[in-house]
């Protein structure tokens, strides 16, 4: 069977008629429905949409591939969507969408093909083969002659140039898992390497690396979201990164993995199987483990944060049953948000911190920590130091019983190891950690109740241009941490500043697209409009593609204008009670939202016009080079 066979020319949309996502989708849909390939397109839709609620199919270069399996399908099939002026695509500029259908119970063979036209889809020539195409015949030439050119992996040892292997796989297992591995093969064949990934797929793993690929590898890249085996990499070092950024940066991916000099001919093989690994088994990655547990804690943050300030949208008082202001939904709001969501955030923080250091073991007595934490008034820190307490605790005493009988073992799991970690980690919140740091909780948090005037500015500022200045990086997540600090301390200045360090970036530069359009190609114009979605969402990694292509004057002019913004919203006393979200919940969770809103705004004005100074005019040849223009499809 070809691809061919499952995406017919029946089946092919050359002229979207959908402005953004929703539209497009159900326009897709009708036609899978139309096509008679599913019998309940309401269930499908609503599979298509938990699966871009988990993470976006968006993967770069005006290419989405919305997939899911479901019952209701009646065979594995593709639907294809165009559209040359573009859609917004969850906040995404997108030309091209394949939606990928496939039925609960599709044969490994048609799942394969599915899989193989999320490689095709990494070659720029086949991309632009669609775009042109004037005819459903002609995207049907262009897979036929795509089938053509793809060559196996080369798999000989005796291939001249170094070995890289790795692993991918993604949360379904049908579109990324392949792009990843197609994007680091083609990396690797450009450099004359040799090149073998495993793809966990729908399907299980495919091409599975063995003990000999590891012992004669050069580079280890493993990327994906969802937890791999990597026990048969015996202890040798590898990068280790989220499927997109394998899509998308596979060339700096391998670099970073030979940088690591893994197969050094002083060491012997004896030495290799004892290394301890770094990055899976030394439990010493503070930072993964504090993000893993921010992430899991935010949506109870924004929840809660969004509940409370519709509950105040009553009245001050009016979810106090005493108060003549008291009205029952303002309750229903404030418990949710404050008496639920709130109380629930320091507990999922410690938790999860707790599952990433010693998996499932971790997580109840690192919660559990937490919540005394949360009791005890330690607070969001002790909530931090009480997962790893209770995650090591964990990790550690499951460690020391790895020899018990196997017959003992879940008892061992779900009795003994949750019992004596928990009472280590509740020992040390209540006899020494709760105490000392609630103390210094008060103080700060009264320390900053008290900043007023210059002294707000300068902490506006700086937390703003921590925001800004590597953009999700790790300057960036230490002023967010700080922030959710203060706001699990019900102190909501600090939020407000944050939010204004990441949306100025990316408005900014998408403003200076705008107003200074000969400074940038075409496809930064074209990027530029995305920017616009991203940064009032507040996603401030909108603006990394610019600061990458240009970090000596993106990057000072993403820090100023978001450092005077920063600074302008504390020194008026602004308040955010909700940390994320962007322009959806200003007007509902700030206590002055035009006054705010003009912060971003004065902000973005401040860093347009900085790019527009420091960026030099390019020639329209520059501007409209054909290298760019099939960058931008």
């Amino acid at each position: 069977m070809e691809l061919v066979d499952i995406l017919t020319r029946d089946n092919i949309i050359l002229n979207l008629q959908g402005n953004n996502q929703k539209e497009v989708i159900d326009e897709l849909i009708h036609k899978l429905t139309e096509r008679r390939l599913t019998t309940d397109p309401e269930r499908f839709k609503k599979a298509i949409y938990k699966r871009e609620n988990e993470i976006s199919t968006a993967v770069g270069y005006g290419v989405v591939i919305p997939h899911a399996q479901c019952k209701s399908i009646t065979k594995p099939t593709i639907i294809m969507g165009r559209s040359l002026q573009g859609v917004d695509y969850g906040g995404q500029h997108t030309n091209l969408i394949f939606m990928i259908a496939a039925p609960e119970n599709a044969p490994n063979e048609h799942l394969s093909l599915l899989s193989k036209l999320s490689t095709f889809l990494m070659s720029e020539t086949f991309r632009a083969k669609i775009i042109v195409a004037t005819s459903e015949i002609d995207v049907i030439k262009a897979i036929q002659e795509q089938e053509k050119l793809e060559k196996p992996a080369l798999n000989d040892e005796s291939a001249s140039g170094k070995y890289v292997v790795g692993i991918t796989a993604c949360m379904t297992g049908i579109a990324h898992t392949y792009m990843a591995a197609e994007s680091l093969k083609e990396a690797a064949r450009k450099r004359g390497m040799n090149v073998k990934i495993q793809t966990n797929g729908a399907n299980g793993p495919e091409n599975k690396l063995t003990p000999a690929d590891i012992q004669h590898a050069d580079a280890i890249v493993i990327a994906h979201d969802v937890r791999v085996d990597t026990s048969i990499l015996r202890g040798k070092r590898f990068v280790d990164v989220p499927v997109k950024k394998a899509i998308n940066h596979a060339d700096e991916l391998i670099d970073q993995a030979l940088s690591y000099n893994i197969k050094d001919s002083s060491v012997t093989e004896q030495e290799i199987i004892e290394e301890p690994q770094t990055e899976e088994k030394s439990g010493l990655n503070f930072y993964k483990h504090i993000m893993s547990g921010v992430s899991y804690m935010i949506p109870f943050v924004v929840v809660g944060g969004i509940f409370i300030a519709i509950s105040f949208m009553f009245g001050i008082y009016a979810a106090d049953p005493e108060s003549d202001q008291y009205n029952i939904i303002a309750h229903f709001f404030s418990q949710v948000g404050g008496e639920a969501a709130f109380a629930l955030m320091i507990p999922i923080l410690a938790g999860f911190i707790g599952f990433s250091i010693a998996d499932k073991q971790g997580l109840a007595p690192a919660m559990i920590g937490g919540m005394m934490a949360s009791i005890g008034g330690s607070g969001f820190l002790g909530g931090m130091i009480a997962g790893f307490v209770g995650g090591f605790a964990a990790k550690f005493i499951g460690k020391s019983m790895a020899k018990i009988p196997k017959s003992f073992q879940g008892l061992v799991s779900i009795l003994v190891v949750p019992l004596i970690s928990t009472f280590i980690v509740g020992a040390f919140m209540f006899f020494i950690l709760n105490t000392p740091m609630s103390l210094l909780n008060e103080f700060l948090e009264g320390w900053l109740k008290g900043l007023t005037g210059i002294n707000a500015a300068i902490l506006g500022a700086l937390l703003a241009g921590m925001m800004a200045s590597d953009m999700g990086g790790p300057i960036n997540k230490t002023a967010s941490a700080f922030g959710l600090a203060m706001f699990a301390a019900n102190i909501f200045e600090p939020s407000a500043a944050l939010m204004v360090g990441g949306m100025v970036p990316p408005i900014g530069i998408a403003l200076a697209t705008t107003i200074f359009k000969n400074r940038f190609t075409l496809q930064e114009v074209e990027a530029g409009k995305a920017s616009y979605v991203l940064g009032a969402s507040f996603i401030t990694e909108g603006a990394i593609p610019f600061a990458a292509a240009d970090p000596l004057r993106i990057i000072p002019a993403n820090i100023i204008g978001a450092a005077v913004g920063g600074a302008v919203c504390m020194a008026m006393d602004i308040s955010l009670k909700a940390p994320h979200g962007g322009i959806f919940v200003i007007p509902i969770a700030s206590n002055k939202p035009l006054l705010y809103i003009g912060c971003i705004l004065l902000g973005s004005l401040i860093t347009c016009f900085i790019i527009g100074f420091l960026k030099k005019p390019l020639s329209d040849k520059d501007r409209n080079s054909a290298k760019q223009m099939m960058n931008v499809i």
